[in-house]
């Protein structure tokens, strides 16, 4: 059910010629726009994490464990085979669904008694709890949710030492740090010392690592589930306030038919709308023309966006919403949006869970409607949106 004309989208993003799948730009990085050339990348071994603070990370001394997202190779797969038991989809519904119920049926209950709420405040809160619960970070003290806002601020400055804006964001940076791990960490640390729980916190205390590096896996894993999910469901409700067949289709359908919605939404606005990897060997790249060699050494930027919408791989409608398209090959529904290869998401199927549990409760709420549209910024680093102010109402 195609919807919202030629070009759905909500959030305005620079789109390239996916014409050309692969091509060496003036910066001389690499830019990725088509579907199997982005797969190629993502699933290749001869590529590495590149991006999101890595350059940073790189510099930390060899005996201190490096954060999941920042390793690759052999070590990187036992450790993802080692967790994957929280992600299964068993584990989802049986011990993930009901803490989302839960949350999602008190945000709700006090939205009615108030009469409106900030949706990005509601959605930071569901994505806290879910989050906290697959970590470990259940022994907070008050006022976790303000350490995580100041610490992934709307508007991030550039540490530094020679001026005073450097050194500013490098006090704030620490003292966020230090916040995070006195008020979240070290109390899950200390009670999961004296009785392991089953969590990723048990876990890496388990394989030796010091609280060091469980605050550094803390804040990824912090980052992956609780700042991406918030975003992503003020997108998707701010598509269904405004269109009124969509909404429908959403609350017609079936728990599948809701989800096909939801990554659907996901594959045309993706939260982090580039990944980045640096080649170790040389790797061939499909493209129109025949593969294209891109040597050891280079910098692959993948617009996410684009290789989502790349007709090859989604049809010739691509920026339309059309839930259950009919896809190409192996295609998946949400695209490239939770990423592919080594450093897939784990945590994809419960990002989507939640934002169906917290929006199925949210349009089931009498009269409720959008009172303003969300503001949008950027995080220039992974390419990725920000809504703030969208305020919804129940009269």
């Amino acid at each position: 059910m195609p919807t919202d004309g030629p070009n759905a989208r909500k959030i305005p993003r620079d789109t390239a010629d996916v014409e050309c799948p692969i091509s060496r730009g003036g910066s001389g990085e690499w830019q990725v726009t088509g579907h199997a050339a982005a797969r190629t990348v993502l699933r290749s071994t001869d590529t590495v994490q590149a991006g999101l603070g890595v350059e940073t990370v790189e510099k930390m001394p060899g005996r201190i464990r490096r954060p999941v997202l920042y390793r690759d190779g052999p070590e990187h797969r036992e450790h993802r085979r080692q967790t994957a038991r929280y992600f299964t989809p068993k584990r989802v519904d049986e011990h993930y669904r009901p803490i989302m119920h839960r949350v999602a049926e008190a945000q709700l209950a006090e939205l009615t008694r108030t009469g409106s709420a900030e949706l990005s405040e509601m959605s930071f809160h569901l994505a806290i709890e879910v989050a906290s619960a697959v970590i470990g970070l259940t022994d907070s003290k008050p006022g976790i949710r303000d350490r995580l806002e100041r610490f992934f601020p709307e508007e991030f400055g550039t540490p530094g030492f020679t001026s005073l804006h450097g050194l500013y964001w490098i006090q704030r940076q620490l003292t966020n740090w230090l916040g995070v791990y006195l008020g979240d960490v070290r109390p899950a640390v200390r009670a999961r010392r004296r009785a392991r729980q089953d969590d990723l916190i048990s876990h890496l205390l388990d394989e030796g690592c010091s609280s060091a590096e469980i605050l550094g896996e803390c804040i990824t894993f912090a980052a992956a589930g609780m700042v991406t999910t918030r975003e992503f469901v003020n997108l998707a409700a701010w598509h269904l306030f405004t269109d009124a067949d969509l909404l429908a289709h959403y609350r017609n359908a079936d728990e599948p038919g809701r989800l096909a919605v939801l990554h659907e939404l996901l594959r045309l606005e993706p939260v982090v709308g580039h990944l980045r990897r640096r080649t170790t060997a040389e790797i061939e790249v499909p493209s129109a023309n025949g593969p294209v060699t891109v040597p050891a050494g280079e910098i692959v930027d993948i617009a996410v966006g684009d290789a989502n919408t790349d007709p090859d791989a989604v049809g010739a409608r691509g920026h339309e919403v059309c839930p259950g398209r009919e896809l190409a090959g192996s295609a998946a529904a949400q695209g490239m949006s939770f990423g592919d290869g080594a450093h897939k998401c784990p945590g994809a199927s419960i990002a989507i869970l939640e934002t169906d549990v917290f929006l199925r409760g949210l349009f089931a709420v009498p009269g409720i409607r959008m009172r303003s549209e969300p503001r949008v910024s950027f995080n220039d680093a992974i390419g990725g949106y920000e809504l703030r102010g969208m305020v919804v109402a129940t009269s």
